[in-house]
């Protein structure tokens, strides 16, 4: 058996590298880069300032299981039946264990000029694009993945054209053994003045303690309007590392949407890049944590032409011993006049145990700009509960209504009318069942 020696005890020696080594030699300076990078870095601790707040030490202990080989190919569509957006007239690519999945996918007709496939399919090209965004980033988890990605989406949409109907997606772990790891890589190219919608979900069909480790590369073209929705609802045993990086063009409109619910530990790193005047980009987020679950968002808006907006807007509602963390900044580079830039974390608890760990920044080189950012942690408020009781509520109907309208304030962000009310429905569902209001 071949092995790959390594310097940090936290990568040991696998016999998954050489199968990526044989299957792709196109892609060996990226996965060679990304092991040394790990291998010296290891996992991040407790003393590294951007992981202050979640310890991933759990991680580091599990068995290191990457799933070069796909492992539950043979589910069939009826396990697939009731998922989130399963009825969403949508394309729809399927991955399962980090693996596309043809039989479960359906890819319909688009206009010429858009590409709707899985990465490995659509490689040829792309050598030389893949890790050209997230190179720069020193979070080992994009280095783990630059070294044992499997396979993911590629979305290509040429100039001027658009998605006959959204994009989903769908991401699924069998979750067989504690250890086992999906490292799944995405490309979204958006040519200029093109437009579309992509859905991203993640769920787990066991209950192993299983990673999945995804990065996403986005490059967005001049006068571009994209929305990207992200929902991951993976079991209580599981851990979801993901990281987004995207490049704005010219005039370009980009909307991002995070809805965590499920996971262990979730943590998911944001990384956007303005760098043509005009750009308007929204990060809006909801995370709904109990039990022992913690969700983390960490993001860099960095402003690097002048006359763009930024607006970033992140919702927590945390219950039991659940943990909720923000990490938001906004860089503004010197030249980036006339910056508009909001950022706003609300975290609603409803236990005396659960904690919200937040931390919005703003690092400004440019003196002709707009930027704010506020955080507020606090207990259901008490004046509108009494608010509603004085029109003839119960308290328990109150306290729904402002739950109900605290998680509102994201999901109705989402400009897609059919994904936004299943999103509403499934939000308002989950908070009736696992909330107590008396």
């Amino acid at each position: 058996m071949s092995q790959v020696d390594t310097a940090n005890p936290a990568v040991e020696p696998v016999e998954a590298f050489t199968k990526l080594e044989q299957n792709g030699a196109a892609l060996m300076p990226l996965r060679k880069a990304g092991l040394a990078r790990f291998s010296e870095s290891g996992y991040s601790t407790l003393r590294d300032e951007d992981w202050r707040f979640t310890n991933v030490k759990p991680i580091a202990e599990l068995p290191f299981r990457p799933t070069i080989d796909p492992l539950g190919q043979g589910i069939g569509q009826d396990q697939l039946g009731n998922v989130t957006f399963g009825q969403l007239d949508a394309d729809r690519l399927v991955f399962v264990d980090g693996h596309f999945n043809a039989d479960l996918s359906q890819i319909g007709d688009q206009p010429s000029g858009v590409t709707v496939t899985h990465l490995v399919s659509g490689l040829a090209g792309l050598e030389r694009e893949a890790g050209s965004l997230s190179g720069g980033d020193d979070n080992p988890f994009v280095a783990l993945n630059d070294a044992f990605f499997t396979d993911g989406a590629l979305i290509r949409i040429a100039d001027n054209q658009c998605l006959t109907k959204p994009v989903h997606l769908l991401f699924v772990t069998t979750a067989g053994k504690d250890g086992e790891a999906a490292h799944i890589r995405n490309w979204i190219i958006a040519g200029a003045n093109s437009q579309g919608t992509i859905i991203e979900s993640h769920l787990s069909l066991g209950q192993a303690a299983t990673v999945t480790n995804v990065v996403t590369e986005t490059r967005i073209g001049d006068g571009a309007n994209l929305e990207h929705v992200k929902f991951q609802d993976q079991s209580a045993k599981a851990f979801h590392l993901a990281s987004l990086h995207s490049e704005l063009g010219r005039d370009a409109r980009y909307a991002f949407h995070s809805i965590a619910l499920g996971a262990r530990l979730s943590r998911n790193n944001l990384r956007m890049r303005l760098a043509k005047p005009g750009i308007e980009c929204v990060l809006n987020g909801l995370y709904m944590m109990r039990g022992q679950q913690l969700a983390d968002h960490h993001m860099i808006v960095e402003h690097a032409a002048p006359h763009c907006d930024s607006h970033e807007y992140f919702n927590g509602i945390l219950d039991d011993q659940s943990r909720g963390v923000f990490h938001g900044r906004i860089l503004v580079q010197p030249g980036a006049q006339k910056t508009d830039a909001k950022q706003t974390n609300k975290n609603l608890l409803l236990s005396d145990d659960a904690t919200a760990n937040t931390k919005p920044q703003l690092e400004i080189y440019a003196d002709d700009v707009k930027c704010t950012h506020g955080a507020t942690i606090g207990e259901m408020d008490d004046d509108s509960i009494f608010y509603l009781r004085t029109r003839g509520l119960d308290p328990s109907t109150a306290r729904r209504m402002l739950l109900h309208g605290f998680a509102g304030e994201i999901v109705e962000r989402i400009r897609h009318d059919a994904v936004r009310e299943e999103l509403d429905a499934l939000v308002w569902g989950r908070l009736e069942a696992v909330h107590k209001f008396d």
